[in-house]
């Protein structure tokens, strides 16, 4: 069973004491004490990022490491990726993150590691980067379509609510078919897919939601999916 949870913004970076997506995340394994190996690349490995990543999935009862990519720490990455129960891809920038991944060809590992029973998990940059398209900022500037691995179909935005130019940006690019129907995460929620399909959007804030967003022959179409705020 594949499993993706995509998560809109927001995490243990800058709400330690709301941890209610990364519970539901783990509780996805079935593992008493996961394995999480956290990817930083898209914020150039952040130390700050790894520390506080360290922090808190030691006190959610897993056993964290992270890869670095930069100062490998082992020459098998395939194997050690491979061994995890889960594998969380923090925010930054997207187009560098992915460059890199496919230079190290993580872009085959991590789809390799998901259909084995690996949880592939991230927020922002962690979210968009299994959809076919993601709407990104890794371009100074504007918010600019970013063709990712396409482990998912169709396109994401994340940080929906969260940043006063995605809304907008996101439907502009559908509305004129440059990107393709997708979905969008507000702060605080998520998308889990299972086998490839939503099977569920949680969220662990009250207004946070999921939405569908699709061109029609009527203009852009924005439909809320269903939200579920206390899911197991």
């Amino acid at each position: 069973m594949q499993q993706i949870i995509t998560i809109g913004g927001e995490n243990w970076m800058s709400e330690p004491d709301n941890l209610t997506l990364d519970r539901y995340l783990i509780q996805q394994t079935d593992v008493e004490r996961p394995k999480v190996c956290f990817l930083g690349q898209a914020s150039g490995e952040s130390p700050d990022y790894v520390i506080n990543f360290y922090k808190m999935f030691t006190a959610l009862n897993c056993i964290p490491s992270h890869l670095s990519l930069f100062k490998p720490h082992t020459a098998d990455v395939e194997g050690f990726l491979m061994s995890q129960n889960v594998i969380y891809v923090g925010g930054g920038n997207t187009k560098s993150m992915l460059a890199l991944w496919r230079e190290w060809g993580l872009d085959r590992i991590l789809r390799q590691a998901a259909d084995a029973g690996t949880v592939l998990a991230g927020v922002s940059a962690g979210a968009i980067c299994w959809f076919e398209q993601g709407l990104t900022d890794s371009i100074p500037g504007k918010l600019t379509l970013l063709p990712c691995l396409g482990y998912l179909k169709g396109a994401c935005s994340p940080h929906y609510d969260g940043e006063v130019n995605r809304r907008p940006s996101y439907q502009t690019l559908i509305g004129a078919g440059e990107m393709v129907t997708g979905v969008a995460f507000d702060d605080n929620a998520a998308g889990h897919y299972i086998n490839g399909e939503l099977v569920r959007v949680v969220s662990s804030r009250p207004n946070a939601k999921g939405y569908r967003v699709e061109r029609t022959s009527e203009g852009v179409k924005e439909t809320v999916l269903e939200t579920c705020h206390e899911c197991n």
